[in-house]
């Protein structure tokens, strides 16, 4: 593999899931003269990513990490400074294709990739607590989240009374066509 004086370019390209496609990352990468490029089909949010650990392994003194985006490389500001410490270790430099200021190549750039980092996580954390709240808000107004319930309430009433009743509870499940622990819920004291 070609290396520069400077150190090789190495890109990371990641999707969520199986259906997207890396093609827009791949050309990018590219472009910006990565020689290499680690690729995956994984959630940013697993901890489980063996084409990310692969690179991370790899990294040579000078080297240049490269992404198309900061949320291709972390989910969150500790993610993200736990690789950028791995990557400075390794004596690697770390460079974003669509976050400019995300260059770790520069004094600069270390800082501003920081407060970056730490304002979309600022951000994320704000849309969990507005998405809790809707929530709350959503349940106070009566809507029920989960899965649909397999018994309407006059069909609850009528099997509880035939547990009351002696029948079998395996009977009673095939009477509505429902798994037996479905039934047993509805016996099970509350």
């Amino acid at each position: 593999m070609a290396k520069s004086s400077t150190g090789m370019r190495i890109g990371y390209a990641r999707v969520s899931t199986l259906d997207q496609k890396l093609d827009l990352q791949m050309q990018a990468l590219k472009k910006a003269g990565c020689i290499k490029i680690f690729r995956e089909k994984v959630s940013g949010a697993s901890r489980d990513r063996p084409e990310l650990k692969r690179m991370l392994d790899q990294i040579r003194e000078s080297d240049v990490i490269v992404v198309w985006k900061l949320d291709r490389l972390a989910r969150s500001t500790r993610d993200l400074l736990e690789t950028m410490e791995l990557i400075r270790e390794s004596g690697g430099h770390f460079q974003s294709i669509s976050e400019p200021w995300a260059d770790s190549t520069s004094h600069a750039g270390k800082m501003i990739m920081t407060v970056f980092a730490g304002i979309a996580e600022f951000e994320r954390d704000l849309i969990r607590e507005r998405t809790a709240a809707g929530r709350i808000l959503a349940k106070r107004k009566g809507v029920r989240f989960g899965r649909p319930r397999k018994l309407k309430p006059q069909q609850a009433n009528l099997a509880k009374r035939l547990i009351d009743e002696g029948q079998l509870v395996s009977e009673i499940a095939e009477t509505f066509g429902v798994h037996v622990a479905t039934i047993y819920r509805l016996a099970a004291p509350k």
